[in-house]
């Protein structure tokens, strides 16, 4: 008989126990370990952060236990906020995976609200009681660590001298209209716009480039009065704003930043000065981005931050460090050994690294935290005559494996390009990714282990 639709139905009569059971088995290990009271405790500390009084009183909110696993679905499977609301709402194993049952699902404003409470501090908690559970359940036992070095880069667009000054005229300028529609009266030439000219400036210095330097710089020129005249129009507007106005502190933020480049261009391009990279500014956005150079050919100069990782047996990330500007990698090699430690209550008994960490006295310095294996190779032609012993050799065999840790989560997600803004969102950002890097693994083992027994 052939049937032209299935009867209608209920919700909840697809919410059996066959239906539930079809969860990823990943999520299935998962699920436990999330109800874990120290992490839901250490989340709750920070929501409860809002109001003096959100622990009792106000509307009840989401629960903890579901913002909780709503955020690492995100970072999971690399889910912007929008599409985890969306996959949530549509499937039924996700659903009963965060608790939510038949409920309405959180909608994508809410998770960044709720993310945005989170605290960088936080995250590193979370990270070091994840670590405490993988070296609980076995996953890892600590006694080996293996240290290296990445960068993750910000979303930002290819920073040039005219299009950060562009980007200065255009924010200004709709600052300075959103100021006008608060303000009473407000004489008109500090509402004059000039983001058109600017964007047509920022084109024709593009163009110059065929033209000669002579034409280039007039252009320079010419989009830097228009600048200095925009940053005199949004001081004006400013102090026209009552003390404690968003827009008056978004100005006051973005004003100096702006003025930063314009002396910046005019070293550069005017001057011929060759700015240091620590004294530039790459974006308007992310000011807090940094410049690396790598040496890389496909990509000689990344933007964002380098990301420090120290990798134990199992897969488990047990420590890592954000680096703030361009420092060098050597000198975080100590601390990583410290967390190490920290956090798996043990010192390692193998420590690897590429030639990159390898300082005057690194070795030694190691070696005087307990570590009885200390695998640092020397930069250069002439090798000591350590580094043909074979406890060397396995030890630089083991340290490979940290790269393939580091693809894998920039392929995932997980280590991508940060999506949230500001530092302490990035320091978030890479939190999350170790997070669910780490679950994974111990998600993983687990799995492993009871297909073994069950063989």
């Amino acid at each position: 008989m052939i049937r032209d639709r299935y009867p209608a139905v209920e919700i909840t009569a697809l919410l059996t126990e066959e239906a539930i059971g079809r969860i990823d088995p990943i999520l299935a290990v998962l699920d436990p370990l999330l109800d874990d009271e120290v992490l839901v405790q250490q989340v709750t500390a920070d929501f409860a952060q809002r109001a003096s009084r959100s622990r009792t009183h106000g509307r009840p909110s989401t629960p903890v236990r579901v913002i909780l696993r709503m955020l690492l679905l995100r970072r999971l499977y690399d889910w912007s906020y929008e599409e985890t609301e969306r996959r949530v709402w549509d499937s039924v194993s996700l659903r009963q995976f965060c608790g939510i049952g038949t409920g309405a699902v959180p909608d994508d404003t809410t998770l960044i609200r709720w993310a945005g409470c989170l605290r960088s501090e936080t995250v590193e908690q979370l990270h070091a009681r994840v670590v405490q559970l993988a070296c609980e359940r076995q996953v890892t036992r600590g006694r080996k660590l293996r240290v290296d070095g990445t960068v993750v880069e910000t979303t930002i667009h290819h920073p040039t001298d005219s299009s950060l000054l562009v980007d200065g005229v255009r924010m200004l300028s709709g600052l300075i209209r959103r100021a006008a529609t608060q303000l009473e009266e407000i004489p008109a030439r500090l509402l004059r716009q000039r983001t058109r000219g600017a964007r047509r400036l920022g084109r024709q210095i593009g163009e110059a480039l065929r033209q000669g330097e002579g034409v280039r710089q007039g252009r320079y020129r010419r989009l830097l009065r228009i600048t200095r005249t925009t940053l005199g129009q949004a001081r004006a507007v400013a102090a026209l704003l009552p003390s404690g106005d968003p827009v008056r502190r978004r100005l006051e933020t973005l004003l100096p930043l702006t003025e930063q480049v314009v002396e910046q261009t005019r070293r550069r391009v005017l001057e011929r000065e060759a700015v240091p990279a620590g004294e530039k500014l790459v974006s308007l956005v992310e000011p807090h981005t940094a410049i690396l150079q790598r040496g890389k050919s496909r990509t000689p100069t990344e933007y964002g931050h380098r990301i420090i990782l120290g990798e134990s047996e199992g897969g488990i990330i047990t420590t890592y460090q954000v680096l703030p500007g361009t420092e060098a990698e050597a000198p975080q090699l100590l601390p990583a050994v410290q967390q190490h430690r920290q956090h798996t209550g043990r010192r390692p008994r193998l420590v690897a690294t590429d030639g990159g960490f390898h300082a005057p006295g690194q070795t030694e310095a190691v070696e005087q935290q307990g570590v009885k294996r200390v695998v640092i190779p020397v930069q250069g032609r002439t090798r000591p005559a350590r580094e043909r012993t074979q406890w060397f050799r396995r030890g630089r065999r083991f340290r490979v494996g940290i790269e393939g840790r580091i693809s894998v989560g920039k392929r995932r997600g997980w280590l991508g390009r940060c999506r949230d803004h500001g530092l302490a969102g990035f320091q978030r950002w890479i939190g999350w990714g170790i997070l669910a890097n780490n679950l994974v693994a111990i998600a993983r083992a687990q799995v492993e282990t009871t297909q073994r027994q069950a063989a």
